[in-house]
């Protein structure tokens, strides 16, 4: 089992940022990846960026050179950096581990992007 807790989520001015955390513990041993996803209101879930074990990234076209995913191995906590956002990134957005023995979600942090 691996548990996941995430944080830096709020208000924020179109064209701001914001950093969320995502902290990992328990079997982080199985860990092979993490990444962000995110549901805005009335939509569907979908994955914002993705990060493995061995460093490779992707991103959603949406927030492809405006969103960094990065991690600090240390730590057990991977970051999503949050620049540049549009009220469209208004959403809630959970962390999401795979593992060799399957797939965790955090509790979900809320952004909005609001004037």
């Amino acid at each position: 089992q691996v548990q996941l807790v995430e944080s830096g989520g709020g208000l924020v001015q179109p064209g701001g940022s914001l950093r969320l955390s995502c902290t990992a513990s328990g079997s982080i041993f199985s860990i092979y990846a993490m990444g962000w996803y995110r549901v805005a209101p009335g939509k569907q879930r979908e994955m914002v960026t993705r990060i493995t074990t061995a460093g490779s990234t992707n991103y959603a076209d949406s927030v492809k050179g405006r969103f960094t995913i990065s991690r600090d191995n240390a730590k057990n906590t991977v970051y999503l950096q949050m620049n540049s956002l549009k009220p469209e990134d208004t959403a809630v957005y959970y962390c999401k581990t795979e593992t060799h023995h399957g797939d965790y979600w955090g509790q979900g942090t809320q952004v909005t992007v609001s004037s």
